[in-house]
Parts: structure tokens; C-alpha cells; sequence
């Protein structure tokens, strides 16, 4: 459970004021002391995240957000920074005391809902003060049915609170995906070309390899692992032809002219535009590029926080590729982790990596915020296969679901 890749885990926001009981909903979850708590305000800072196993949903991360009343210039970064943890949450849980709801509790309500954010609402600390009738009608006009709890004093409430987060969640979270299930049957063969990347530690693939090699054999279907220079023969060596062949991008070029145009081909990276963005948005939006002005701003946006490399995809070869294609000289910037600009109008495009260490929710935030703004947004797959000229081929596979 604990190598449950972080991007494939449900992300379950805490949110409230502080010093009403966040930090101790964490402990009693976990069973564990995860989170300092403390009747002095502000002792969460930065979100904390903790991976538990809570059935029967599966692997999730409980993240644990400062007060959404904090104050002070210190104050107002840690309430940014608890604002940044909506976008990636799948369902939040706000935490308040008998106090009730008041403009924090609201505004937060309000926030969550704008992004399409369930919220199970718990009233805690009812052992020092019971709730007026009139607050609890309050909470119960938006979430109907909210927890009263002791945090401290009635640990048995557990089983309450997972059942509320069970009932809020959407049917589309609870459902599995699959990154390649509904492209290939069972006893079928995928050609994986990895080249063993720089930036992986030794002795391992990179997590969308191992992500996509694990959905293979999740659908009983057979994977076959190469680098370039062994794809040639491994396709002589099958009686049938692979269903697909999945490339690592920065190879696209070379691998599409071993591999028959009969045969299917694509990328890791345009598999994870899929199922974890909207591949038809990321491949319309390339046509900006025709468009672009000389000098023209470009975000880069990286889900990892590795160190940057000799021959970086995002900060040498793609800019490289780009002005291969287009003859014109881009200006990047480049972000990481979970940090997005609110403010998006000074770029005409955005780039964003394939988002393995993300998950669903975030990538199509970062769309939505986006396309509000009027600005282009595609990925690393999609714009390595539109500057090599083999976008169209990479794509037909998905033709029926664009």
C-alpha cells in the first residue's frame, strides 16, 4: 500500500479555521500521531500529508491544511498555500467547532464547490460546548448530513466519518481506470520502448513505464520491454504483430520509422494526456503554435521536482524542437510540484509534462484555470509529436474517444 504512487491515491483536503481540531481529525484517522496538534493557533504550516489505507475506497492521502483564518504576512502564505490544496482534491472534509459556520467556513464551502470539491462537513469539540440548533441548520442547508464529534474524547467516530467520505464521493473517483484497458484485449501484446532515462534512479524505470507495464498485465494482456536499438528484432521475433507499440517521446522520431504504419503507435506521455487530462483539448491547442509571435511566453509545467539535467526535455529539448518547427525563439517559464500561477494571461501557451506524480483532478484544474483564461495549454507527448511531424499517427488509436 505504501508504494501506492501518490498520483494514483484519492487526495482527501482538511480544511477549516485554526485550532478547531484538523490536525487531531488526521491522528484519529491514521490511528497515528501524524500531525502536531496544539491549542496555540497556526501550528500547521505548510499542508502535511499523510498515505493510509481506508477502506474500501483503497490507498488515499489525508492533507492536513493551516487555518483558513490565519493572519499576519506569514499568515497570508500559508492560507495561499491551503487555497493551492483545492486543486488536487478529490473530496474535503470541513472541520469546524460549536461555533458553526461563518465567512471562513463559507468562503471555503464556496471555493470547493466552484472546483467540483465534495465536502463532508464535522463539527468538532462538542464536549466543551454543544452547537445551537440554529448553527447546525446552517451547516445542514449545504452538507446534510454533518458529523458531530469529540475528536479528542470519542475516537469511535471514525467509522461515521469514513462512511460520510465513502457516500460524498463522486462515481467517477470511486470507479477504476485504466491507462490502456479499453485499447487492448486480453492475450494481446504491447511493445514498451524505454530508454533508460537519466533522470531515473539506477535500477528502476520511471514511474509511467512501471505504471503502464502493471495496467498491462492488470488487462492479461503481454508486454514486451526494449530499448530503440532492440525493437527491430524484437518485432521480428512475433508470429502476430503487437496490438501497440508505446514509445518513450524523446525517441518518437526514430521509433516511427522502425515501426510499420500498420502498426499502432503512441507515447507514455500522450497516454497519461489521456487519462489523466483531456487529450482532444491538449491537441487542439497545438495549433496555436503556427500562431505565436516571435518571442512569445511559454509555461512549462514539470509534476516532479527532480534537479534539472544535461539535455533536460523541458528546459533543452523541447525549446530545441520548437524552433526546429517553428523557426521562431520562445521565451519559458517553468514551474513545479503543485505550484500553478493563479494569473496565466501573460503566456501564450502552456506545456505540461505527462503529470505520473499528479493525479486527475489537479491536470484538469490546471486545464479549467486554463482555458478561463484563453490560454492554450498541451502536453510534453502532444508537442514532441507535433514538432517531429507524427502527431496524427500518434493519435489515431484514440480517434474514437476524442
Amino acid at each position: 500500500m505504501l508504494k501506492t504512487p501518490k498520483s494514483l491515491r484519492l487526495q482527501i483536503g482538511i480544511f477549516g479555521r485554526t485550532n478547531v481540531g484538523k490536525s487531531t481529525l488526521i491522528n484519529v484517522l491514521t490511528n497515528q500521531y501524524t500531525a502536531i496538534t496544539s491549542s496555540h493557533p497556526g501550528t500547521t504550516t505548510d499542508p502535511v500529508e499523510k498515505s493510509m489505507e481506508m477502506l474500501p475506497i483503497g490507498p488515499v492521502t489525508l492533507i492536513d491544511t493551516a487555518g483558513i483564518d490565519d493572519s499576519g504576512e506569514l499568515g497570508n502564505e500559508r492560507i495561499e498555500k491551503t487555497l493551492q490544496v483545492i486543486s488536487r482534491c478529490d473530496i474535503a472534509v470541513l472541520v469546524c467547532d460549536y461555533r458553526g459556520w461563518g465567512k471562513y467556513e463559507l468562503g471555503l464551502f464556496e471555493k470547493l464547490s466552484s472546483a467540483s470539491v465534495p465536502v463532508v462537513a464535522l463539527i468538532n469539540k462538542l464536549d466543551i460546548k454543544a452547537i445551537s440548533q440554529k448553527n447546525y441548520s446552517k451547516i445542514k442547508d449545504y452538507c446534510p448530513e454533518p458529523i458531530l464529534a469529540s475528536l479528542d474524547q470519542n475516537k469511535d467516530i471514525v467509522p461515521v466519518i469514513k462512511e460520510q467520505i465513502v457516500k460524498n464521493l463522486p462515481e467517477d473517483v470511486m470507479a477504476s481506470q485504466s491507462i490502456i484497458g479499453d485499447l487492448i484485449s486480453s492475450g494481446d501484446t504491447v511493445v514498451m520502448v524505454t530508454p533508460i532515462d537519466k533522470e531515473a534512479p539506477k535500477g528502476r524505470l520511471i514511474l509511467p513505464q512501471v505504471q503502464l507495464l502493471r495496467d498491462i498485465l492488470d488487462n492479461d494482456a503481454k508486454a514486451i520491454v526494449v530499448k530503440v536499438d532492440q525493437l527491430e528484432s524484437a518485432l521480428n521475433n512475433l508470429v502476430t504483430p503487437p496490438k501497440l507499440v508505446v514509445t518513450d517521446s524523446q525517441v518518437f522520431e526514430e521509433v516511427s520509422m522502425i515501426i510499420p504504419s500498420h502498426i499502432p503507435l503512441t507515447s507514455f506521455s500522450i497516454l497519461f494526456a489521456r487519462y489523466k487530462g483531456d487529450l482532444g483539448s491538449f491537441v487542439s491547442a497545438v495549433n496555436v503554435l503556427s500562431l505565436l509571435p516571435y518571442n512569445a511566453k511559454i509555461l512549462i509545467a514539470e509534476s516532479c521536482s527532480h534537479h534539472p539535467i544535461e539535455d533536460d526535455i523541458a528546459r533543452v529539448k523541447i525549446p530545441k524542437w520548437l524552433k526546429e518547427k517553428t523557426g521562431k525563439d520562445f521565451s519559458f517559464d517553468y514551474v513545479r510540484g503543485h505550484d500553478f500561477p493563479k494569473d496565466l494571461s501573460k503566456y501564450n501557451l502552456i506545456i505540461h509534462c505527462g503529470g505520473c506524480m499528479t493525479n486527475r483532478r489537479e491536470i484538469l484544474s490546471r486545464i479549467y484555470r486554463a482555458n478561463s483564461q484563453n490560454v492554450a495549454i498541451t502536453n510534453y507527448g502532444v508537442i514532441i509529436a507535433y514538432c517531429k511531424g507524427i502527431l496524427e499517427r500518434s493519435i489515431q488509436v484514440f480517434k474514437e474517444n476524442m
